[in-house]
């Protein structure tokens, strides 16, 4: 009798036994018909900042800064992405962004220096632009006015002011700070809690004004317990146009990024007129700003495409 061969060895199976051969053609079947592995998944680390009201990392708003939310719808839209976090200085943000590591930041200004390493969005963000964030009781000092130009103030060598290493306040506000780099009246800072801790240094009169955003001026004084002692100024030079209004998704200058930055357009576009989406900025304004800035949004924001 011919015995059946093995169908791994080609060989005949010399010691066969009664339905011994069906094990291996079980297992040959299998093989052949068994669903090709799953494609590796691609991934994307989300570069944060512990920079509240953009991102939250602590206490009873933990996770409820308008920037968690957005970069949460985001998220939500490109399951078949695996998302991680990193929180990180903004200097270390910048430096993965030149290695061309797999790296996105949902709200960054747009500037000419960013886009030789970095691919943006349409507009993720509009909010209200940079002010100068004062003590009350310094306001005759910065001149007694409610709009000021930032020019003048810098020129002024007794006042001190605090901005933060790498980070851009819009495109007016960077010109004046970068013809006045250098300056013993401008205190450079970078490191953890960095917009806590200007604050706290605003709060001792180590510095006499801190450059920022109103609603993160409003929402660390209220942490520290000192927001009916502290004023915004607005910038005279930012009203020049809408630049300093706006922010955008920015990914690393890649093949990658390229592709990510075209699905997070069309992301955008489906979600920014929605109210979840707007209300994850609007929560932090004053009251008394909200019936301007949607109108603002509806008519300015949501008509930038670029």
């Amino acid at each position: 009798m011919i015995l059946p061969a093995n169908p791994f060895t080609g060989r005949c199976n010399t010691d066969a036994r009664p339905g011994s051969v069906l094990v291996p053609v079980l297992l040959l079947l299998t093989m052949l018909f068994q669903p090709p592995a799953a494609v590796a998944q691609d991934s994307v680390t989300w570069m944060e900042a512990d920079a509240p009201p953009f991102f939250i990392q602590r206490g009873p708003d933990k996770g409820q800064g308008y920037e968690d939310i957005i970069t949460r719808i985001i998220r939500e839209d490109l399951p078949d992405y695996a998302h991680h976090r990193v929180s990180a200085t903004i200097s270390r943000h910048y430096r993965d962004f030149k290695n061309g590591e797999k790296v996105c930041n949902v709200g960054l200004y747009k500037t000419p220096e960013r886009e030789r390493f970095i691919y943006f969005s349409i507009p993720s963000f509009f909010t209200l632009p940079t002010v100068i964030i004062i003590k009350k009781e310094r306001f005759a000092e910065f001149g007694g006015t409610k709009t000021v130009q930032l020019e003048k103030i810098l020129q002024d060598r007794s006042l001190l002011i605090g901005r933060a290493r790498s980070r851009s306040y819009g495109r007016y506000v960077d010109e004046i700070l970068d013809r006045h780099r250098g300056q013993k009246n401008i205190f450079v800072y970078e490191g953890e809690q960095l917009s806590l801790n200007f604050f706290r240094m605003l709060q001792r009169d180590r510095l006499d004004g801190v450059i920022g955003l109103p609603e993160e001026a409003m929402y660390l004084a209220g942490q520290l317990g000192i927001r009916d002692r502290i004023m915004t100024l607005t910038i005279e030079e930012n009203q020049k146009g809408m630049e300093s209004w706006l922010s955008y998704v920015g990914c690393s200058k890649t093949p990658w990024g390229r592709k990510i930055i075209t699905r997070i357009n069309e992301i955008l576009e489906k979600e920014r007129p929605t109210e979840r989406y707007r209300a994850a900025y609007e929560r932090w304004l004053d009251p008394s700003s909200l019936a301007r800035y949607r109108k603002l949004y509806q008519e300015v924001f949501l008509q930038v495409r670029r």
